[in-house]
Formats: C-alpha cells, sequence, structure tokens
C-alpha cells in the first residue's frame, strides 16, 4: 500500500490549533491521560476513505487495527505468522487447501458471536466487492464451514493464505449482518465498527477526520486483566511542531512522524524514549517508460546511475538506508547482493552520449511529482533534482495531493501522467508479491503502476513466484531474485531508500514496540500505562 500522507483543510487545522493553544503547558495532564487515554497524534487523515473494512485501503488502518482483527497476525521480530481468531491453522495438498480452526467465545461488537459462517461471509463480502486490497483473496476459490469454528479454503493455485489472512487490508473479519436489512456499506460510514477487536467507535463526527475515539469492549475476547487503556484517541495533527508541543504538554502518547531534527531533540529528554526500527517501508523513483526520452532505457539506466543515493540517506539524517533491490531488508525476497546502482555520473554521462542528450547534447526536461506535505518525499525530489542537473537533465518538482498524483498516474490522456512520480510502498500483507503486482505487474488501465512498464515475462514470473512461496519457499525466493535483475536491468523504477521508522513515546507508556508488517500502527491494547 502507498505510503500516504494527505493533508486536510486549513480550516481542520484551525480548529485544532485553537485546541492546541488552549492546552499546552498544562503538566497536569500528564499522568490523567497516560493512564485512562492513550492519544496518538498522526499527521494524515484518520478516516479518510470511509469505515468500512472490506474496502478501506489508507491510514484507516492506524484506528482500524483497533478495532478489527484477522484469523492471523504476523509477527516481524519472529518472521512467523501468529494465531489471532483462528487458534490454530494448516495447509495440504501442496498449499491449495488451508484449514483454519477459529477461537470459541469469541464476540463482535454487535454482541453476536463469530462463526465459521460469519467469517466466511466477512471474506466473501470484501471479495464481491473487489475493491480496496480485496485482491488478496483472488487464489480462493470456495469456502467450506464443515462446522461452527472451522474454515476450509479450496485455492484455484497454491498460495501463502497464513500470510494472506494476516494483511493490514481487507483481511478483517467482521459481522455482515450489523445493519440489519440496510445497507452495510452506509451503516459503516456513519462512523460504525462491527469488529472483535479490543476498541469500539465511541465518538466521531461524520465529515470531520480531526479526532476519532475508541473506547474498550468490555466482551473482548484476549480480557482485560491487568492496567491497559480504556480508551483510544486518534488525533489528526498535521504540523510536526505543534506533534512536538502536545508530546511535552502531556497531551499525546505517541506520534507518526517527526522530521529527523524533531526526533532527535528527544534523545536527551529523560522523559521520554526514542526508537528506531528499520521498516518495510521504500521509496522508487517511477519512471514513464511509455514517454520519451525515458522510453529509452539507456536514458532510464543514466537516471539510476545519476542519483546520488548517498545525498538522499544523509538529508534524511537516519530516517532511511539504501535500498537494495524492490524487496526492503527483512522479509524474505531481500538481497544485499543484487546488481543495484551507485551513483556515478560519469557512467550516467556515457550512456547519455550514447542516446544522444546529456552534457553537450540535447536537454532532457521531466516533470516530477511527490505526495504534497511529505517531508521525506520532498528532500527526496530535492536530491534527485540537484544531482541530474549537472548531467543536463532538468527535472521540475512539484508536489500534489496524493488524490491528485494517483489521478495522473491513471490519466487516459497519456499528455496528463507524470516523468517521475516518487512512491512510498509498504505491503499489504508480509510477502515480496505486493510490490511486483501492484507496482510492475501489466496494468491497464494503469492502477499503482505509474511506469506503465508492461513484460509479459515478467508477468509470468511474478504469478510463478507468488505460487512457489506456498509450496517451495527457497525456490520462491530464487524466483523473486531473478525478478528484481531483470527489472534493474529494465530500470522501470529506481529503487531509492528503505525507510527507518523513528517513533517518539513518554516513559510512561510501557511496550511499545513498532511493526513494520502493520505501518504506523501502533496495538494499544498491548501497552501498559505506568504511574
Amino acid at each position: 500500500m502507498l505510503g500516504i500522507r494527505t493533508r486536510f483543510l486549513a480550516l481542520a487545522f484551525a480548529v485544532l490549533m485553537l485546541f492546541v493553544l488552549s492546552n499546552c503547558g498544562s503538566t497536569s495532564k500528564l499522568a490523567q491521560v497516560q493512564n485512562e487515554t492513550f492519544t496518538y497524534a498522526a499527521n494524515v487523515e484518520i478516516m479518510p476513505g470511509g469505515w468500512d473494512p472490506s474496502t478501506d485501503y489508507s491510514s484507516e488502518l492506524i484506528a482500524m487495527a483497533q478495532m478489527y482483527e484477522g484469523l492471523t497476525r504476523y509477527n516481524a521480530v519472529d518472521k512467523k505468522v501468529e494465531p489471532l481468531l483462528a487458534e490454530s491453522f494448516d495447509s495440504s495438498n501442496g498449499g491449495k487447501q488451508w484449514t483454519f480452526t477459529l477461537r470459541s467465545g469469541v464476540k463482535f461488537h454487535t454482541g453476536r458471536p463469530l462463526t465459521a459462517l460469519a467469517a466466511k461471509a466477512a471474506i466473501e463480502r470484501t471479495i464481491k466487492l473487489g475493491q480496496g486490497a480485496a485482491y488478496i483473496w483472488d487464489p480462493v476459490k470456495s469456502i467450506d464451514t464443515p462446522d461452527a469454528h472451522t474454515l476450509v479454503f479450496h485455492l484455484k493455485y497454491a498460495a501463502p493464505l497464513d500470510l494472506i489472512a494476516s494483511a493490514g487490508y481487507a483481511s478483517w473479519i467482521f459481522d455482515t449482518k450489523a445493519a440489519g436489512s440496510g445497507d452495510l456499506g452506509k451503516w459503516f460510514a456513519a462512523g460504525r465498527d462491527a469488529g472483535t477487536g479490543p476498541y469500539t467507535v465511541d465518538t466521531w463526527q461524520p465529515g470531520q477526520e480531526v479526532q476519532v475515539t475508541l473506547k474498550a469492549f468490555p466482551g473482548y475476547w484476549g480480557g482485560w486483566s491487568g492496567t491497559r487503556y480504556q480508551r483510544v484517541v486518534f488525533r489528526y495533527v498535521p504540523a510536526a511542531t505543534t506533534t512536538v508541543q502536545l508530546l511535552k504538554a502531556g497531551d499525546v502518547n505517541a506520534e507518526m512522524q517527526l522530521t529527523p531534527q524533531l526526533w532527535a531533540s528527544f534523545q536527551n529528554d529523560p522523559n521520554f524514549l526514542t526508537t528506531s526500527t528499520p521498516s518495510y517501508y521504500n521509496f522508487f523513483a517511477m519512471l514513464n517508460t511509455q514517454r520519451a526520452p525515458l522510453s529509452d532505457v539507456r536514458v532510464r539506466q543514466a537516471i539510476a546511475y545519476g542519483i546520488n543515493y548517498d545525498g538522499i540517506v544523509a538529508v534524511l539524517k537516519g530516517n532511511a538506508v539504501k535500498s537494495s533491490g524492490i524487496v526492503p531488508a527483512g522479509l524474505f525476497g531481500h538481497f544485499d547482493d543484487l546488481p543495484n546502482y551507485t551513483y556515478d555520473p560519469t557512467k550516467a554521462e556515457a550512456l547519455l552520449r550514447e542516446a544522444g542528450y546529456g552534457p553537450g547534447g540535447k536537454n532532457i526536461k521531466l516533470v516530477l511529482t511527490y505526495e504534497q506535505g511529505d517531508n521525506f518525499e520532498a528532500m527526496t525530489s530535492a536530491v534527485i533534482k540537484s544531482s541530474l542537473a549537472p548531467l543536463n537533465i532538468d527535472v521540475g518538482v512539484r508536489p500534489l495531493q496524493w488524490s491528485v498524483l494517483w489521478a495522473k498516474t491513471q490519466a487516459s490522456d497519456l499528455s496528463q501522467r507524470q516523468d517521475i512520480a516518487i512512491y512510498g510502498w509498504y505491503p499489504d500483507y508480509p510477502d515480496p508479491a505486493s510490490w511486483f503486482v501492484n507496482l510492475f505487474e501489466t496494468q491497464n488501465p494503469p492502477v499503482y503502476n505509474a511506469t506503465y512498464y508492461s513484460n509479459q515475462t515478467v508477468d509470468r514470473m511474478i504469478g510463478e513466484a507468488m505460487k512457489l512461496t506456498a509450496s517451495d519457499r527457497p525456490k520462491a525466493e530464487t524466483q523473486y531474485r531473478d525478478i528484481q535483475v531483470k527489472l534493474l536491468q529494465d530500470v522501470p523504477a529506481v529503487p531509492l531508500v528503505g525507510m527507518v521508522y523513528q517513533r517518539v513515546l513518554p516513559r510512561s507508556v510501557s511496550g511499545f514496540q513498532d511493526d513494520p508488517a502493520y505501518p504506523d500502527v501502533v496495538f494499544v491494547y498491548q501497552l501498559t500505562p505506568v504511574k
């Protein structure tokens, strides 16, 4: 999924600033807030796409992961899939059949019990709607429910359904009968939920994304023994400097993104914990392979040699590491020894000269787009522009709202499409397929493939690798390596950097651990408030 950094209206920001100004310096609130409520400062809209667990595919994840659960959950530390709503699972028939045994005693927030039929209905609704990340269920041919607690999936082809069921999107199990005879989509859109998670919706004003409040669900199957947060507040805070004020005033317990400089300012503060965790989130320069001069592979290779990767890492100050291939470190399919590009202006100039461009040759003018408001993408774009300028490549940098940027990617008028788009990507589920299917497989019309790259051989290799993941993981890894080598040769996109999550939390919060499989999600139920 794209690392969306959509910004809200100025009116919402003005309302928020009134709240901030009235509360800054209120240190007396610190103990009260931390012991009763966990407050998360997000620099993106909280629920931009709505409340539907079948279709939501954006920053809703940070809140929905508290309300909804899947059959399994991925543990990025142990690199294992763990039971969640399913207490056990196994595969047979070479990865073409999967059996999940559900926990007993689980209730939806509507009060109805979780059964195999209810879980099947949730998954089938997601498949039928076919929106967001519903593609993760594409391998499913049919689902049987031999008893009240057993789901048997019959697949069209071998697939890692344990990983798929742990996805951060489209894997949620919910009560499809929550709206009764009414329209379930409209029921969700009113700010309701029908999950099984530890928290349920408390307050939200439709049409406003400034704040969403959740409360503990008393009937949660995991129980409420020990000390846990009873309320969760997600607050939209677009300015990093405001987030710092809120942290120091004790009005928030966690943040989504600070600048490297602001994060570093907390490192010597005894009242705060700073963490730095490698992520599955990486950046690409997506090159329009269907438009000259980028249709010439020599020009694309020259750009790949002409980018100062160390310069990008330097300006991001600890928030990034140089990429190696398409798949980020920590996931199977990642290799440190791929034939990656390094900053080499001499090679870049030679390739450009061969293609009739470069210093002393024809000038190249390109338009680069990135998501407005994302400081990391802005700094990355600035380095790319300055790196390519000496090669007689003029890059016009344009920050755009995400909706506009994505519309340019999908424009039917080819002249409206960008030359270079900075894309951030993290997986829908922890598997390399998320990058290759979404960013490089043939798409007509395009969805996320902003390179417009189409290679039938690569398409076939991607399909084979996905099937092998369930039946022969070592062979799948070899296939993913071969795909990456091919993509590095063709350069439809330039892998830039992998992001490192830098967080700040008060020391009164215990148990926090960043999970790159669920970017920017804080599983609040697992935390303990400390007096």
